[in-house]
């Protein structure tokens, strides 16, 4: 292979004649040089633009990409914490509202409401046009917010179904203390309240209760819930129970056959006390009745028609 220099220094053109091993080695030669001469363009180049990487540089990334890490892993730990309080407080307040369910259902019952007005078994009924739809993404302080404002309305609503609860109790309980209904399940009443001929003497008298007539051993009745503090014979009442009902109320039943509770029993509205009969000063079997408040007679004509009602 020949070769011709060109150069001002040489004169004349120069021409070489490169063969064999020698034309080879001279190729390698100049390739070599090709390359190392790129290489250390390129060193430079990378120094001059600071992209290369010290050692130095290549821990303090190392480090904040752990650094990254453990804030991920704080992060992911804080959240399932978050999940696991939020499932708590669901699951309490889940339990308040079946509490209040069941408080709502007695309420239902004592109240005497119609069936079906009050369903706690089933979804409210709830109507309304449709509306726009808002798109929203619910942060978990929103959630607790709502979590906090629902507690709140359950609180309220705990506290207001509470006082409605002893109302209704309490007017439940006045109404089976308040002597109310007939004191017979048969029989008629065959003397009224106040003045009146006495049977036995014919004169003029006041009678202090009401009589019903009735067969011998008929069922006679508290009108009330109370506790039993009489009974026994009693001078011109025969056998007597007599029971106080509280609030100042007590009732009287007398002439019986046979007295069926003790003194100190407590007995219901409805349940049977005694059976009718002619003890005492009776003319035949029938029940005097009496109703006292603050230890008075009172007309007890006004209770029986209450019951009525």
């Amino acid at each position: 292979m020949n070769v011709v220099i060109f150069g001002k220094g040489f004169g004349k053109p120069r021409q070489l004649n490169l063969s064999g091993g020698v034309a080879v080695a001279a190729v390698f030669a100049v390739a070599g040089c090709l390359c190392c001469a790129a290489f250390a363009g390129g060193y430079w180049y990378s120094a001059q633009n600071g992209s290369g990487l010290t050692s130095n540089e290549v821990e303090l990334l190392a480090a904040e990409v752990e650094a990254q890490r453990e804030a991920i892993e704080v992060t992911r730990q804080q959240t399932e914490d978050t999940l696991d309080a939020l499932a708590i407080r669901i699951g309490q307040m889940n339990a308040r509202v079946i509490r209040l369910d069941a408080l709502g259902r007695r309420l239902t019952e004592m109240a005497d409401l119609t069936d079906g007005e009050f369903d706690f078994d089933s979804e409210p009924a709830l109507g309304g046009p449709e509306e726009p739809y808002l798109a929203s993404t619910i942060a978990v302080p929103e959630v607790l917010e709502a979590m906090q404002n629902l507690d709140q309305q359950l609180n309220n609503r705990e506290s207001q179904l509470g006082v409605l609860e002893s109302v209704l109790t309490n007017q439940q309980l006045v109404a089976r203390v308040s002597p109310q209904g007939r004191p017979v399940t048969s029989g008629w009443m065959s003397s009224y309240f106040g003045k009146r001929t006495d049977p036995f003497t014919g004169k003029p008298a006041n009678h202090r209760g009401v009589d019903f007539a009735g067969k011998a051993g008929a069922e006679i009745l508290a009108v009330a819930d109370g506790v039993v503090t009489w009974s026994s014979k009693r001078y011109g009442y025969g056998e007597l129970v007599e029971i106080n009902h509280g609030n100042g109320y007590a009732t009287r039943y007398a002439h019986n056959s046979e007295n069926l509770v003790a003194v100190g029993d407590e007995v219901k509205k409805g349940e049977t006390v005694a059976l009718m009969g002619d003890t005492g000063r009776a003319t035949g079997p029938n029940l005097h009745f009496e109703v006292l408040h603050q230890g008075k007679q009172v007309n007890p004509v006004n209770f029986i028609r209450q019951g009525a009602e």
